[in-house]
């Protein structure tokens, strides 16, 4: 792999658009030729990053304080998703793109659906690479922030920016983080109906590949949570052929509207404190 392209001729002119003031990687991978290139070009950019040849313990990645971790998943064999998944649930402040080999439709959604941010097929250009990973880092701080606005009360839900989090009666949802940005993004809507690609572009942060359900998987996971934490009511309504709503209504109520007996609610009103 060279670096005699337009694109790597830019990279020196560009400054760095990560997390400030500058992103912090680590690359768990062990492909030697693509490894040179992209830490000379991390290094242009003023990028701290660290290559990592095997799978480190979920602790010690939390002590390297990253923004963001580069895995291929290739050279973890076996236990790979395993892995992926841990991080993920372990880690949910942490961006992930996967950057691996050949891969088929079906693995490459079933690590999006684990909470991997982007993934990526090698072989492809370190600077491609960077500019998804400052893609993630862009998604994540918008996403982080309404956290100075204060919890966000609806329904029974007190829905909490600064922890990603939702409770109900002081109980957690036990939300992941994308099912968070996700209640996040219908709540604040407004009532709005959003189209699923909306979700989608907001949520993942690149168009929807056709036939792909991931927002119908999230949305199903993340109904469960809300009405197991508050069975007295019902949050985000479905518009079959459209996409999704979020209005807080009495579960007993609702049940009565879609039996055409009573006059639906008006959404109670949010609050913010």
């Amino acid at each position: 792999m060279t670096e005699n392209s337009t694109v790597g001729a830019e990279v020196e002119r560009r400054p760095a658009t990560g997390a400030e003031p500058f992103p912090r990687l680590a690359v768990i991978d062990t492909d030697s030729g693509f490894l040179q290139v992209l830490t000379r070009r991390l290094d242009r950019l003023g990028w701290e990053h660290r290559v990592l040849g095997a799978a480190v313990p979920e602790r010690d990645l939390v002590t390297m304080r990253l923004g963001a971790l580069v895995v291929d998943l290739g050279i973890l064999g076996p236990g790979g998703w395993d892995y992926l998944e841990r991080l993920t649930g372990a880690l949910p402040g942490l961006g992930i793109v996967v950057c691996t080999g050949r891969s088929t439709v079906a693995q490459r959604v079933r690590g999006l659906r684990m909470g991997a941010d982007d993934w990526v097929t090698k072989p492809c250009h370190p600077e491609e690479l960077i500019a998804r990973v400052e893609a993630v880092l862009r998604r994540r701080r918008r996403a982080e922030a309404p956290a100075a606005r204060g919890p966000m009360l609806t329904g029974e839900l007190e829905v909490r920016s600064d922890q990603f989090q939702a409770f109900a009666a002081g109980r957690t949802c036990e939300l992941t983080r994308r099912e968070f940005e996700l209640l996040a993004l219908l709540a604040d809507a407004e009532g709005r109906v959003l189209e699923r690609e909306e979700v989608y572009q907001r949520v993942w942060g690149y168009a929807m590949a056709r036939g792909d359900r991931s927002v119908d998987v999230f949305v199903r996971k993340l109904r469960q949570k809300l009405e197991k934490a508050s069975p007295t009511w019902r949050y985000i309504h479905t518009h079959f052929g459209v996409g999704y709503r979020f209005a807080p209504e009495p579960a007993v109520v609702e049940e009565a509207v879609s039996a055409g007996s009573v006059e639906g609610p008006t959404a109670p009103q949010r609050a913010y404190v």
